[in-house]
């Protein structure tokens, strides 16, 4: 469900907007002067929507638009072939997620809406509150070069641009340009084409630009940062799983989960993935060491099945089983109540007691841990300080703090500027890819719309004689592609906001 919290911030700054446009505007002494203030600023207000236009950047526009004329005819050019591609595509695509999301919502299967390409974001929902800024910076980013694209290719195919503006609707920012229509008819569908597809086309090529960007970060940043030497901690919650004076700190670098090495923030997760989804692991210790388990009790069943013979609700002990000597089979099994961090420290693990006897000149056995069915115990490694040793789910561990692949060579470089780079540009490439499918659509009031109307004129024209029936075929195709775009974002905001 939506946070009502936010709901209510929301809601009481469009009323209080709403409320001081209309008192101003229905004033007698501050009517005239607060509309002409609105008029020479370039301000519309209405519900729930504010929007800005300006021509300040008229002359950045035509300036662009005189650059290498035959590299920008070969460039939007290109910009029309990826616009029908993307058309095509965007369709292929929405019915692709939209199969997706209803066999979402007809199975409890939790891995089938992570293989979502497209998802309905809302921000405190399924958006972290925390990464608002992100969200909103690049998706006006996104916006904007989409625009520029626009501006840009209708300059050049002789189309007046009217000016440039911004918008906020509800909470999303976004961005326009205003095109003189009586130009944009005169000139030929193909014209029109490189125009309309000119944006998608741009947000496109920012997308992989991003994406470069993303993947060259720790070439660019390797004079100050370095990468491959572990996982930094930039961030812990508190009071989780990883917070405690023996936990994780701001700084630590990991560099392994029991035997599996932890070089960057992708080893981490496919680690406790990997120790998620295989038995538990064991640990080589001295026979000698063992304690039966009658010392603290008698061993006894939990409710899963599995078994505990520590019943002292001790913090430091924890119940580890064994395999007789003299037996092998699983009525031999034999469980002891130890000091975990005492018995685990710097020993080797193992999963059967042939790889103890193979590594050991003493007599030790493979001692596991008698742990519930998901829970697990994991010793995690971040030198020089001691392993913190973690009981529990281990996606509960992965929760529980924030990494970066970026290690600081320099004491005065912060943590959080590889994290901000990297943040921004995923959220780019992801933002900026979306406007490009969504505004390919064939789908009213978006590009698409007007991207399908001049290819059926530039195909149809001596097909279709009939201007009537062009139009006729070409609303009924809009029409599928709105249906087809409104059942994604309905069933989309059911499945984020309802469940």
């Amino acid at each position: 469900m939506i946070p009502v919290s936010l709901l209510v911030f929301v809601m009481a700054g469009w009323c209080a907007v709403y409320l001081a446009d209309t008192l101003l505007r229905s004033s007698v002494t501050h009517r005239i002067s607060y509309e002409s203030w609105l008029a020479s600023r370039g301000l519309m207000l209405s519900p729930f929507h504010v929007r800005w236009q300006t021509t300040m950047f008229n002359r950045l526009f035509a300036y662009c638009a005189r650059i290498n004329p035959r590299a920008l005819y070969m460039w939007f050019n290109s910009g029309l072939v990826f616009g029908i591609a993307a058309m095509l595509g965007s369709v292929v695509l929405l019915i692709r997620t939209l199969q997706q999301t209803i066999a979402q919502m007809t199975t409890d299967n939790p891995r089938i809406g992570d293989q979502q390409t497209l998802q309905v974001v809302v921000p405190g929902v399924n958006l972290p509150t925390s990464q608002l800024a992100y969200f909103f910076i690049a998706l006006l980013l996104s916006g904007v070069i989409h625009e520029l694209g626009h501006a840009v290719a209708a300059l050049r195919e002789q189309v007046r641009v009217n000016g440039f503006g911004m918008f906020v609707f509800v909470v999303y920012p976004g961005a326009f340009v205003d095109l003189f229509t009586t130009h944009l008819n005169l000139i030929s569908p193909a014209q029109q084409l490189r125009i309309f597809c000119a944006g998608v086309w741009h947000n496109f090529v920012l997308c992989l630009a991003a994406l470069a960007f993303l993947f060259l970060l720790p070439l660019l940043l390797f004079p100050m940062y370095a990468t491959g030497a572990g996982a930094l901690v930039t961030e812990v919650v508190q009071s989780s799983a990883a917070d405690g004076p023996r936990g994780l700190s701001v700084g630590d670098i990991v560099t392994g989960l029991e035997d599996c090495p932890v070089r960057g923030v992708e080893d981490w997760t496919s680690c406790l993935s990997h120790l998620a989804h295989t038995p538990q692991t064991g640990y080589c210790v001295p026979v000698a060491s063992l304690q039966p388990s009658w010392a603290h009790g008698r061993a006894f069943k939990r409710l899963d099945g599995t078994m505990d013979c520590c019943s002292n609700n001790s913090l430091t002990d924890l119940c580890f089983s064994y395999i007789k000597s003299q037996g092998r089979s699983s009525r031999d099994r034999e469980y002891a109540c130890m000091p975990v961090r005492k018995m685990v420290t710097g020993t080797r693990v193992c999963h059967t007691d042939d790889d103890c006897a193979a590594h050991s000149h003493t007599a030790s056995i493979c001692v596991t841990p008698s742990l519930e069915n998901q829970t697990r115990f994991i010793r995690v490694t971040h030198p020089p300080n001691t392993h913190m040793l973690f009981v529990g789910y281990p996606p509960h561990l992965q929760y529980a703090v924030s990494l970066t692949n970026f290690v600081p060579r320099f004491g005065f470089l912060h943590l959080d500027l590889p994290v901000f780079l990297e943040t921004f540009c995923k959220y780019v490439v992801s933002l900026s890819g979306a406007l490009a499918v969504v505004n390919s659509v064939p789908c009213f009031a978006l590009d698409g719309q007007w991207m399908l109307n001049a290819l059926l004129e530039a195909t149809l024209a001596s097909v279709v004689i009939d201007r009537q029936k062009r139009e006729l075929i070409g609303f009924f195709l809009l029409l599928a592609g709105s249906a087809l775009l409104a059942a994604n974002v309905a069933l989309g905001l059911w499945m984020v906001t309802a469940r």
